[in-house]
Order: C-alpha cells, then sequence, then structure tokens
C-alpha cells in the first residue's frame, strides 16, 4: 500500500529563500526543496563542458591503453561512465576496460565503486571518507608507504614506494595538485584523465543576480555540491567588485551548505561555518537544510499585538502574514533579536546602508511601522535608538 504523503512536508520550509549554485542534477534538489515550502533561486555557476570539445580526454585514453597501468584511482561516478562512453564512441572501449582490468583499481567512494563494477571492473580498496587525500593514503598504504603524523596529508612520506609503477588518476574537473604531487613524489608514472571539464554557463546575469542577492541578506542559505563552483562563485564577486560584501553577508545573514568537505574546503578557507551532512549525497544535504532551517531558524515572541513569528524572509504577526520589504525585515529583526532591549540608531543605520543618513533610518523605520498591524509596535527612544514591544513575564 502506498504509503501517503506527509501534511507537513510542503511547509516545512515555508518562508525560506534558498540559492542553489549547482548546474548537474540541480533540478533534483530545486524541487526538494521547492517541496517543502522553500522559495529557489538557481543560479548555476559552472557547467560541464561538452566532452567532444576536448580531445585530450581521447589522447590520455591511447596513452592509458600504451601504458598497461600498474594502479587506476577513480574519483567520480560520473567521470568513470563518462571516459567509457567517449572511449566506446572513439572504438577505444574494449582496450581501455582491458587495460584497466589488468590493474589495481582504487575508488574514491561508493558511486565510483558501483560505476567500475557497472563496468565489469573489481576495485581493490575504497577511501574510507570519499576525499581524494585519503584514497591517495590507501594506496600508498598498500604499496608499501609508511604515512607519519595524522596522514590527512602526507607529510613525513618516506621513500618512492610507487617507484616505477605506472598510475592513471580519472580526475573530476577539480584539479587537487597536492595529491597529484604525493604520487610522483612517491615515484608514480602518472597519467591523468579528466572526462570533463568546468566552465561558466551562459547566462552570467542569473549569477550576478544571486550574488547581489546574498549581500543584500535576500536569501537564508546557498547551496553548494561542487569545489569549483564555490571558487567560481567567489571568483565572479571579486570581477563583480563585491567581494568584501558578499564574505560580510556570508558570516551574518546568509549560511552555506555544501554536500561534503571537499566541496566546503573553499568556504572554511573563506573564514565561514558551512553546513555539511555526515554523509556526503544529495538527500542528505537535503535533509540537513531542511532541519537547520525549520528547526533552528523559526522564532517567536510574544508582543501585545499577539505572538511574532520570523521564519526566514517572512514574517506572521497573530497568525497573519505580513509583506514587509527586504530592509524592513532587516530593520525588524534586529529588533526582535534584541527582545525588547534598545537597539542604538547606528547599529540599524547600518542595516539601511553603509552611509546612511539620520533621515534615511527615520524614514526606513517609518516605513516599516506603516506594514505592521500597530505602528506602536516599534517605539521610539529619544536620542538612543528604537525598541520593540514585547510582553513581560
Amino acid at each position: 500500500m502506498a504509503q501517503s504523503p506527509d501534511p507537513e512536508l510542503g511547509t516545512m520550509l515555508a518562508g525560506f529563500r534558498v540559492g542553489v549554485t549547482s548546474h548537474r542534477r540541480s533540478q533534483d534538489l530545486i524541487e526538494a526543496l521547492e517541496r517543502r515550502g522553500a522559495e529557489v533561486m538557481h543560479a548555476p555557476v559552472l557547467t560541464i563542458a561538452p566532452v567532444g570539445q576536448d580531445l585530450a580526454v581521447l589522447d590520455d585514453t591511447r596513452l592509458t591503453i600504451a601504458s598497461r597501468p600498474d594502479l587506476t584511482i577513480v574519483t567520480t561516478a560520473y567521470g568513470m561512465r563518462r571516459w567509457l562512453e567517449v572511449a566506446d564512441a572513439a572504438g577505444l572501449g574494449e582496450d581501455l576496460q582491458d587495460a584497466l582490468g589488468a590493474s589495481r583499481i582504487y575508488v574514491r567512494g561508493p558511486k565510483a565503486r558501483g560505476a567500475v563494477r557497472a563496468a565489469g571492473l573489481t576495485d581493490v580498496g575504497i577511501s574510507s571518507d570519499e576525499t581524494t587525500a585519503k584514497l591517495v593514503d590507501l594506496v600508498l598504504h598498500d604499496a608499501g608507504g609508511r604515512l607519519e603524523g595524522s596522514g590527512i596529508d602526507g607529510s613525513g612520506l618516506e621513500g618512492r614506494v610507487l617507484e616505477g609503477k605506472r598510475v592513471v588518476m580519472q580526475l573530476h574537473g577539480y584539479t587537487d595538485r597536492v595529491q597529484l604531487d604525493r604520487l610522483r613524489d612517491a615515484g608514480a608514472e602518472l597519467i591523468t584523465v579528466t572526462p570533463y571539464r568546468w566552465v561558466r554557463p551562459e547566462g552570467a546575469d542569473r549569477l550576478q543576480g544571486l550574488i547581489e542577492a546574498v549581500c543584500e541578506g535576500e536569501l537564508d542559505v546557498v547551496t553548494f555540491t561542487s569545489a569549483p563552483a564555490v571558487d567560481a562563485f567567489f571568483s565572479t564577486a571579486h570581477e563583480l567588485g563585491v567581494y568584501p560584501r558578499l564574505i560580510t553577508a556570508l558570516r551574518q545573514r546568509v549560511a552555506t551548505a555544501a554536500v561534503g568537505p571537499v566541496t566546503a574546503a573553499p568556504l572554511v578557507a573563506a573564514g565561514l561555518r558551512p553546513w555539511v551532512p555526515d554523509r556526503f549525497r544529495m538527500g542528505a544535504l537535503i535533509k540537513l537544510v531542511t532541519d537547520h532551517l525549520s528547526l533552528r531558524q523559526v522564532a517567536r515572541l510574544e508582543t501585545p499585538e499577539g505572538v511574532v513569528e520570523l521564519r526566514g524572509r517572512t514574517m506572521a504577526i497573530d497568525g497573519r502574514s505580513l509583506q514587509v520589504a527586504p530592509t524592513g525585515m532587516l530593520l525588524f529583526k534586529a529588533l526582535f533579536d534584541a527582545g525588547g532591549a534598545v537597539v542604538s540608531r547606528e547599529t540599524l543605520a547600518r542595516l539601511v546602508s553603509s552611509s546612511a543618513s539620520d533621515h534615511a533610518l527615520d524614514m526606513a523605520v517609518n516605513r516599516l511601522r506603516s506594514a505592521l498591524p500597530s505602528a506602536d509596535l516599534i517605539q521610539t527612544v529619544v536620542k538612543r535608538g528604537y525598541r520593540l514591544r514585547v510582553n513581560t513575564p
């Protein structure tokens, strides 16, 4: 018997606005968020270039076949499948599978393992945490290497344990040069194959719009599913001259969520604290975003006009939804977070603009008051600032 849909599913993210930066499989993510009630702003940061435009893949495939590698490292399921498809189209599929089948194959995660086995091949080892660094650790360990210290970055590796070994590594559009250097330093004769490349998509105005929305605090969270997309996101902000504003907004007002630690790395390097699921899967990312927003970012406060509920970009008072402009929402949230304490004019003015005058602040507060059931909900404290009227215990 089919299970009936959860009636609460469509409201879990109601009032929240989520930015989606992925291109591949973006529709799955967008539909899942929208089913939960979120408003989604989609701007693909990078897309995958058609393999037919990259003849280097075939050159590297021929080199792989000719070299008869001792070891093969597979980093992504998509890359493995696409590599085999390109080889098949060029009449090299059987020769490539023979060459790879004669080697010891290592995979970065369960999905890569699935692609390898679907091709009729067998792997001998899998990364413990689905990162390339741990996968290289495993390869070096199996080859007789001895890692000192943490073993995460390979520092302290003694000996050239891959001396004379031919190693082919399937890359995934984002080259981790540190791991390639570790293999070369261990003596490997390294061949790299990149079955797909990241390129900027058409329609750059969409990405600019997403970046502007983040800078203005008009999103609750931005999701990322690849490290190259994070780098391109930041690079575009630099080109637009808004990188400092973007980082400030991401630190203070807009959360970031990454599908795994590799994707999160450039966010962490920028001083951010992204949400990262324990399992590096799209479904886990969707659940994490839903839990963080619906369980942790819905706030309520008792006032003389009824219960005020803030949910993402929306506000309701006494159960009635209100339409408030973005600047007004920023002001109201600052007053709300103060819980009835006075918020200084200087603090509120900075939310209006970096150079807001007293007059601009007063006008913004007046517009906010006009959107509320009662203008008296926001009180003026002469020569100090403003406060929200709340019920005292």
